[in-house]
């Protein structure tokens, strides 16, 4: 999972993955499953190492091409089938890790060890400016 490497570091050497493979009541292939992996990333706020647990849950069906993907119900994700009519597992988890990482990894703030003087939250309102734009009302 070289991609996965690229952004995190795993903190375990093997993940449990339980994949499913079944025929539903419209008699499309499905894969279904779920895994936890944890991980090490860096936290946007101070920097330090920030341990993550990705937890992943899929249902996807197989498809050959954009029609077929289009074609499926909403409650599946299509998965492209490669050269060989074939998905790749590896690549599939690998994938759905990816996307359970967080956009921007940060601790909780009572746990972050950014600076004291740091400011986290609600921004407070801007004071009410005129608009500068009021004076062509007059021009009216």
């Amino acid at each position: 999972m070289t991609r996965l490497l690229d952004v995190c570091t795993p903190c375990n050497e093997h993940m449990q993955v339980n994949v499913k493979f079944d025929v539903d009541d419209l008699g499309l292939n499905v894969i279904s499953g779920s895994g936890v992996l944890s991980v090490a990333l860096i936290c946007q706020r101070c920097t330090e190492s920030l341990i993550f647990d990705l937890d992943i849950e899929f249902t996807l069906s197989p498809a050959k091409n954009d029609e077929a993907a289009e074609a499926l119900p909403s409650y599946y994700d299509a998965i492209e089938l490669d050269e060989n009519g074939e998905v790749n597992l590896l690549e599939l988890v690998e994938e759905e890790l990816l996307l359970a990482i967080p956009l921007i990894a940060k601790h909780e703030p009572s746990q972050c060890q950014a600076p004291v003087d740091s400011v986290w939250g609600e921004l407070p309102e801007e004071l009410e400016k005129p608009n500068p734009f009021d004076v062509l009302q007059k021009f009216k």
